[in-house]
């Protein structure tokens, strides 16, 4: 397990109070994973203006030179849009970016006209390549140091969950058909004595889907953080999904970005002091326990 977790978050839809950071419509995270002495800094997501993202990173002196891998949650532009303009920021080699094998496909609305999502031109594979980039497609979950891995692909089990958008892909032959996401992918870190810290980009595979998935059975769950994608959900799905959560009974939910006022409503009423808006800045730590139920140093 971790002894320590910190998340930073770099880009957000909002910005606190008085803050001097910038928001925009996307959203981009900073963890610094320590374990026995050894620290990885993984960046996950980088929202969809990079001169946002990088005026934020220099006002909060964030080490990004020292980027050890980057985590792309999924293809929507406003996760992935300016990203190797980042690696030409971080300025390293073969730097592990990792993310689902399909995350390079057309991902598209039609309502109300026809729009490409995904990920866009400039930030195609081989752009990331000459970026810097070494592209690691996993769809399976993928330990990026013991106490953090990705989940991989979210199996689909609950009732009441889904994408949260209407989206459309084209198949190797030419077929139309429903995008279900399956590239949408989360990060769970496992901090010692606390339990399990998750963080999703978007949850379009359902943040109950996703709890059930990377949770080990009778796992304590010390905090979820990110988008929960239900701005545009029925009363009955986000009902479901705040009565479901709260078995889980999470220190901290954290949730913005694409998560929308009436689930944050909901949220809070379920929550109160464990539930927190995220923006531009905002950061969450967590520290292990000892044995002895001290914290580690």
């Amino acid at each position: 397990m971790l002894d320590s977790l910190k998340v930073t978050v770099l880009a957000e839809d909002s910005v606190p109070y008085e803050s001097p950071l910038l928001g925009q419509h996307g959203v981009s995270f900073w963890l610094e994973a320590e374990r026995k002495g050894h620290v990885r800094r993984i960046l996950v997501d980088v929202g969809q203006n990079p001169d946002a993202l990088l005026y934020n990173i220099n006002q909060l002196q964030i080490p990004l030179h020292q980027t050890d891998a980057i985590v792309i949650t999924h293809c929507h532009y406003d996760h992935t849009k300016g990203l190797s303009a980042i690696l030409k920021a971080i300025g390293k080699r073969d730097l592990p970016v990792i993310a689902h094998p399909s995350l390079f496909r057309l991902n598209f609305i039609t309502d109300p006209f026809f729009r490409h999502v995904g990920v866009m031109q400039g930030d195609e594979a081989d752009d990331l390549r000459k970026a810097g980039a070494e592209l690691v497609p996993a769809a399976d979950p993928l330990q990026l140091m013991p106490g953090l891995s990705t989940t991989g692909e979210v199996p689909r089990v609950t009732d009441f969950e889904e994408v949260g958008i209407s989206l459309s892909t084209v198949t190797e032959d030419g077929r139309v058909e429903k995008d279900l996401m399956k590239d949408d992918l989360a990060l769970t870190a496992r901090v010692k004595g606390l339990g399990a810290v998750v963080v999703t980009g978007c949850s379009h595979a359902g943040i109950i889907n996703i709890l059930r998935h990377c949770l080990k059975k009778e796992e304590r769950l010390e905090g979820v953080i990110g988008g929960l994608h239900l701005v545009e959900a029925s009363e009955d799905r986000i009902e479901k999904t705040v009565s479901a959560l709260g078995e889980f009974s999470p220190s901290l939910v954290a949730a913005g970005h694409c998560t929308g006022f009436r689930a944050q409503w909901a949220l809070y009423g379920a929550f109160r002091e464990r539930f927190a808006t995220m923006g531009s800045g905002t950061v969450f730590c967590f520290y292990g326990q000892t044995e002895k139920g001290d914290k580690s140093e």
